[in-house]
């Protein structure tokens, strides 16, 4: 699987796995393309789409903070399906939108690429 990593000189590379770099990509609405960038201009935009996607995430996330909680029903991260575990939208699309938040604040676009 391929990573995609986004890139601002205003703070730290955050690599993403391709397919979930896609999916966020879409949320701000840029297209999916394997290399681009989110201007400066564009930054307000796509944080309040990520900020507004995150808030639409907030009940199953939520959700799967409980789930996760030790001792609670489900609790088998050791078990060998581990890696399957369903990760919440909010839990990946938080490092994107500080990544973002970041970059604005710097007046800095975002980059993205494999």
């Amino acid at each position: 699987m391929a990573l995609m990593v986004f890139k601002s000189d205003a703070c730290a590379d955050l690599p993403y796995f391709e397919e979930v770099a896609r999916r966020l990509l879409e949320l701000i609405g840029k297209e999916a393309t394997p290399q681009g960038v989110i201007t400066v201009e564009q930054l307000p935009e796509a944080i309040f789409r990520l900020a507004a996607a995150i808030e639409r995430d907030r009940p199953q996330h939520r959700a799967h903070l409980l789930a996760e909680a030790p001792g609670s029903v489900g609790d088998e991260a050791d078990g060998p399906d581990a890696a399957d575990i369903d990760i919440s939208l909010t839990r990946r699309a938080l490092p994107l939108l500080e990544t973002l938040r970041q970059a604005h604040a710097a007046g800095k676009p975002v980059l993205w690429g494999v």
